[in-house]
């Protein structure tokens, strides 16, 4: 028996027409391409079940022992992909009744599909493959499939995109002496930002960027209290960055050339105050959202004191460094800060036990039952 074997590597025919697969028989089969057509009449997968339904047909009326089915594999992936059809074809081929042996003629789109026919040639003899394409665009079609494929592996796509755009990033370098001069600058501003484009779809920036804007979008419109907290937190950051540059210029001038450790200290005594601002604001944004939603947790209240903690100290010693504070105060803020940690996590701890250890008491009957 020849099985007519058509293969719809994406499962554009599940996912478009809703049809469970494998599909089996010239009927089935039949109204699946017609389902298929109408849902998406560009689909090129329409016609590789119509050429299935073609071969079937023309076999048939040779009195030839021939069966037709289509087989569908997933978007998650080439090697997913294949796995899924080949289940499918074990399940096509433990449903055929007959004693005859058993082999394929696979119908495919283009050399996308194509991967997967060492997957069913472990499973059933092939006879034959048939590509199925636009005769007026076979050649571009293929030449897309093998593009597509590269920009989507993930592993080609650094292998190939990443040191590709870094060539293009590097030409306009050697133009820099006729960048001011039209074609120096529009070819080296062409090669720079195609440059950077095949770089970012080397390290799927592309997909990234997305992910965080569909997670920013969700986030407005559920009114989550995180991302204005974030805004102001970004806000602050900055601001606590420029005031520390303005410290460390101040202590430089005043002292002269720093070693590493007091730059350090300018740099954190002018600017752990707006940072300790920042994370409270961040912490205190979180903690509402999971108020909201109903999952707070006595510990999560611990953040912000932690906050606070940490900028305490790191403030005494900075100011220490800078000799804007004696020991005695050091040793104040290192008590402090250390308590203030210790203190919260002790009360928030104790606060959950109990609340945890009411919560069945308030549930059970009167009668105790």
């Amino acid at each position: 028996m020849l099985l007519v074997l058509c293969v719809d590597l994406d499962d554009d025919l599940g996912r478009k027409t809703g049809f469970s697969t494998p599909v089996i028989g010239r009927e089935a089969v039949e109204e699946a391409a017609v389902a298929l057509a109408t849902a998406d009449p560009e689909d090129s997968d329409v016609n590789v079940v119509f050429q299935g339904l073609h071969v079937y047909d023309d076999l048939d009326e040779r009195d030839e022992s021939v069966e037709v089915a289509v087989v569908t594999g997933n978007e998650e992936g080439e090697v997913s992909a294949n796995r899924e059809v080949g289940n499918e074809v074990d399940t096509v081929l433990a449903s055929l009744s007959t004693a005859e042996d058993v082999t394929a003629l696979v119908i495919t789109d283009g050399a996308q599909d194509e991967s997967v026919i060492p997957v069913i040639r472990s499973r059933v003899p092939i006879d034959g493959v048939r590509r199925v394409v636009v005769r007026q665009a076979q050649n571009l079609e293929s030449m897309y499939y093998t593009i597509k494929q590269v920009l989507d592996d993930p592993e080609t796509r650094g292998t190939v995109l990443i040191p590709l755009g870094i060539l293009l990033l590097i030409y306009p370098l050697a133009l820099i002496g006729s960048a001011l001069e039209m074609p120096g600058f529009v070819l080296g501003t062409t090669s720079a930002l195609l440059g950077l484009y095949l770089i970012s779809r080397g390290l799927g920036l592309g997909d990234r960027i997305d992910r965080t804007v569909e997670r920013v979008r969700r986030s407005l419109y559920a009114g989550r209290t995180t991302l204005l907290a974030y805004v102001v937190a970004a806000a602050l950051f900055v601001l606590g960055g420029v005031n520390g540059l303005e410290t460390l210029e101040t202590v430089r001038g005043v002292r002269g050339e720093l070693g590493v450790p007091m730059m350090l200290a300018a740099l954190v005594y002018g600017s752990i105050q707006w940072l300790a601002a920042a994370g409270v604001t961040t912490s205190l944004g979180q903690i509402t959202d999971e108020y909201i939603a109903g999952t707070l947790e006595w510990r999560y209240l611990n953040a912000p004191f932690y906050v606070l903690s940490i900028a305490i100290v790191l403030h005494a010693v900075s100011a220490f460094f800078l000799d804007r504070a004696d020991v005695s105060y050091l040793a104040a803020a290192l008590t402090a800060g250390t308590l203030l940690g210790i203190v919260s996590t002790l009360a928030f701890a104790v606060l959950e036990s109990r609340y945890a250890e009411s919560e069945p008491e308030e549930g059970a009957s009167p009668d105790g039952a």
